[in-house]
């Protein structure tokens, strides 16, 4: 079982903490962190995108020319998808992309993207996250003092002025361990967590439940 230091916000030891090895030693599977991320990317599309069918463009009513004498194909509505301005064949209509991914694959995606994280030495334990003031010039400061150029910021709970203080910074995302994800984690490329919410981030893997 690892034992990592916990630090305060000065980098400097204030105590230390066990990582389950069967979420942050576990090996790395780069073929369900795909699956999750895709799944992810997935859920997230709008699916809003649509063209016009022949009975949605505006025309149609009269037969553009004559059948026959004009020399070219005939035509019977200035809707076909043959005319300019008429119908899209087959054309995206809105729909959900979203599908449905095992818990057990997101949870498994969870723990491989935290045990890669870990193994590149990017999972760092903090004794708190708070802000007096919840201003973000000083958490901006505060974050790159501590080293930390982008990163996932969990706490157990959310606190208010830690989550206004951090609400404008693009390099971080603050969330509660139920809502940490494997794209996030991927993206940002390193996790500062509270001692707190160490636990329910095992939980929230499916290890000791």
């Amino acid at each position: 079982m690892a034992t990592v230091d916990v630090l305060n916000w000065e980098k400097k030891k204030v105590g230390s903490v066990e990582l389950s090895p069967e979420v942050f030693e576990t090996s790395v599977r780069k073929d369900i962190l795909h699956d999750v991320v895709r799944w992810q990317l997935a859920s997230r599309r709008q699916g809003t995108h649509k063209t016009k069918d022949r009975s949605e463009v505006s025309g149609g009513g009269k037969k553009p020319f004559k059948q026959k004498g004009t020399g070219n194909a005939r035509q019977g509505s200035s809707r076909s998808p043959l005319q300019p301005g008429g119908a899209v064949i087959f054309g995206p209509r809105p729909r959900s992309y979203s599908y449905q991914l095992p818990k057990k694959v997101r949870q498994l995606g969870l723990r491989s993207a935290l045990a890669h994280l870990f193994s590149e030495g990017k999972v760092q334990v903090v004794e708190n996250m708070t802000s007096e003031q919840g201003k973000t010039k000083e958490l901006a400061e505060r974050l790159k003092s501590f080293g930390a150029e982008k990163a996932v910021l969990v706490d157990k709970a959310v606190d208010d002025l830690f989550s206004r203080a951090s609400r404008n910074l693009g390099n971080y995302r603050y969330y509660t361990p139920e809502a940490v994800n494997v794209f996030d984690l991927l993206k940002y490329d390193r996790v500062v967590m509270t001692k707190d919410s160490v636990e329910s981030l095992v939980q929230r893997c499916g290890v000791g439940n």
